[in-house]
């Protein structure tokens, strides 16, 4: 299949380029005291990764410990409460964890121990990656910081029970907005600190090369099952995907599978209180080109070309850029990136609720919302759903700000 001049059957053997690039977007914006670290972790990644030993205990561990393939459901009570359109979601919410991010921090903490790295070191927002990355190290008995603004720590106070019963060290982040950008500051510093003994478990697809590209690569699992359920299911594709974009890694993964599939993608950023900048975090929407943590890609920015303040009522999406294979497939126009802003969001996470007995993640709630919406206008045809968390963490931050509905 080709789209806007590019081949999308070969798209992963071209993209990132050598030198991380996906377009323009992507790259290396690094210090020299980081070009080494980065290099070291390239070089492993290509060579052990590539290894049938390392794949074999990484599907080993998929299968046995984080409980892989997730099933696909059918959501059949919210289908007949919209019309004619079937909705479908990939239950990611039941991986081990109750979210996507174990796909990746499994795979980055295998490839540190095998670099014989001592310690894994991550930022988190929502609290789902630092749980992820938290349970990784336990499993394979590494030593773990987490990095977390103040501001999440409040909101998610179970994830951030969870990492320190799993045995992490939850730093706490107070400068700035004390959210997930000040959260990410304060993890690569502490990095570039203590490269040789530890790695940087990115949470997203961001971050300088080859962060984009092996997060993408580890959670590409996600849509490879996806695609084979939903054909065994219904014996055909989807018409459209929907995911929710902040960093991207779950979205990433999740269209993957269907790049190269006459299929309708979606990607959905949050909106929040709307669109005047410090009330939402859509950096695609309404971002410009800029370089942050490392890489090149679409950010929203100051009045001084600085990141900008971002706001979100999902901890996991209020980051002030996205993955520069985000940046570069908005380019192409493959993947149509929209908003949902947070009154739809908390509706759907209510009408998941009581219509299909599922608590979705405030980020999957964008999802949910737009394919709700989407639905109504396509009036016909199948819509699958990545559901990239539960929403165990969310419960109490919900009841106290929005009440029972």
């Amino acid at each position: 299949m080709k789209f806007n001049g590019i081949d999308f059957d070969t798209y992963f053997k071209n993209y990132p380029d050598e030198n991380g690039y996906f377009g323009k977007y992507g790259g290396s914006y690094i210090s020299e005291d980081l070009k080494n670290a980065m290099q070291e972790i390239t070089e492993a990644y290509f060579t052990i990764c590539k290894s049938s030993k390392f794949i074999s205990e990484l599907r080993r561990i998929r299968k046995e410990f984080q409980g892989r393939p997730t099933p696909i459901s059918y959501l059949e009570r919210l289908s007949n409460k919209l019309g004619n359109v079937q909705l479908y979601v990939k239950r990611e919410d039941l991986n081990h964890t109750g979210a996507h991010k174990l796909n990746h921090c499994m795979g980055e903490a295998l490839l540190a121990k095998y670099m014989g790295k001592k310690k894994v070191i991550a930022e988190t927002g929502a609290g789902q990656h630092g749980v992820a990355l938290a349970t990784a190290a336990a499993y394979f008995g590494l030593e773990c910081d987490i990095y977390m603004g103040s501001v999440d720590i409040k909101k998610q106070a179970p994830n951030v029970a969870r990492m320190k019963i799993l045995g992490a060290n939850v730093v706490e982040v107070t400068h700035g907005l004390a959210t997930l950008k000040e959260a990410v500051d304060a993890a690569f510093d502490a990095y570039a600190k203590d490269y040789k003994n530890s790695i940087y478990c990115i949470g997203s697809v961001v971050g300088p090369h080859p962060f984009p590209m092996m997060v993408r690569d580890f959670q590409s699992v996600v849509g490879i099952e996806a695609r084979e359920q939903f054909m065994a299911m219904t014996g055909e594709l989807p018409d459209a995907i929907v995911a929710c974009v902040g960093g991207g890694s779950n979205a990433a993964g999740f269209f993957a599978g269907f790049l190269n599939d006459p299929v309708d993608i979606y990607g959905v950023e949050p909106l929040g209180r709307g669109p005047k900048l410090g009330d939402h975090a859509a950096s695609l929407q309404y971002g410009t080109e800029g370089v942050m943590h490392g890489f090149n890609s679409i950010m929203l920015k100051d009045e001084n070309g600085e990141p900008a303040p971002v706001y979100s009522v999902a901890s996991g999406l209020d980051y002030p850029s996205s993955g520069p294979e985000h940046a570069f497939l908005h380019e192409l126009g493959r993947v149509k990136y929209d908003v949902v802003n947070d009154d739809d969001t908390i509706d759907a996470f209510y009408a998941l609720s009581r219509n299909e007995g599922i608590i979705p993640a405030i980020e999957s709630s964008h999802a949910v919302a737009y394919a709700i919406k989407l639905a109504e206008k396509m009036g016909k045809g199948s819509i699958l759903i990545n559901l990239s968390g539960r929403g165990d963490k969310d419960m109490d931050y919900i009841i106290e700000n929005y009440g029972i509905r």
